[in-house]
């Protein structure tokens, strides 16, 4: 089977490589079946690499020119100026200024965010779950970009496959700290099954980062993870169904 990954007009339209790659094309079997990406993960070693090979071939490269974090749920940005050959810095964001550089975050029902300024030539991915979103991970992206030379009012931003609002239940003192932390954050949410729960839409809470950064033309492809076990992983239908892990879909954008 063929890597299918999900791509958007807003980037196809700037001209990048890019992608938001599902479960389709890759080696793994059992839980991981398909293009698991997750080198944190228990599944075979040998699996992960090939899988992360076709992605990399996929994108025009190979695997050393691949640039992606350990990630650590912050709002650190790091730029790349070449491929970092299986290093893995901490952070959560990845930029670069340099043709053939493959940005790149895993996700498994966090939301991946692809970000290009095509005139400036400088482009980036961010990995955004409820934490980095709240705690800055958007704006310290963009503002690292523009240390590179793009505008914000020239990017383009693509928020990709995440866990979507009806899928992602979570306590009333979830909403507390983002009523405490970024006024204006509670239309975000709504009455979950019982008083004290919630449903929290993180790709449109993404996107009002995004528009507060200055990066109004924005979109989400609309792919729910957890409901859609054929396409995507989800740590939240794993924990739900009790089972042990769980594989990691990648995000990734070049400029050729």
């Amino acid at each position: 089977m063929p890597l299918a990954p999900i791509t958007h007009p807003l980037l196809e339209r700037a001209g990048l490589r890019h992608g938001f790659f599902t479960r389709e094309g890759g080696v793994s079997t059992g839980l991981y079946e398909g293009l698991n990406t997750g080198v944190g993960s228990n599944d075979d070693p040998a699996a992960v690499a090939e899988n992360r090979r076709r992605i990399a071939e996929h994108m025009g490269g190979t695997p050393d020119d691949l640039a992606a974090c350990y990630q650590i749920h912050s709002a650190v940005a790091r730029v790349a100026e070449a491929g970092w050959k299986g290093e893995r810095p901490e952070g959560d964001a990845t930029l670069t200024v340099t043709p053939g550089v493959i940005c790149a975050v895993l996700t498994a029902d966090c939301a991946p965010i692809l970000l290009a300024d095509p005139e400036a030539g400088v482009v980036g991915a961010a990995h955004a779950g409820w934490k980095g979103a709240l705690d800055g991970i958007v704006q310290s992206t963009v503002t690292a970009m523009q240390a590179l030379g793009a505008e914000p009012n020239r990017m383009v931003a693509v928020v990709g496959p995440c866990i979507a609002r009806d899928s992602y239940e979570v306590g009333a003192d979830f909403q507390d700290r983002f009523d405490r932390q970024t006024p204006g954050s509670a239309r975000f949410f709504a009455p979950g099954a019982a008083a004290d729960k919630r449903l929290f839409d993180l790709p449109a809470f993404v996107l009002w980062r995004l528009e507060q950064a200055g990066v109004s033309d924005a979109a989400w492809t609309g792919d729910d993870t957890r409901t859609d076990a054929a396409r995507f992983y989800s740590n939240r239908r794993a924990y739900l169904n009790g089972e042990a892990d769980f594989g990691r879909l990648m995000s990734a954008i070049s400029l050729g």
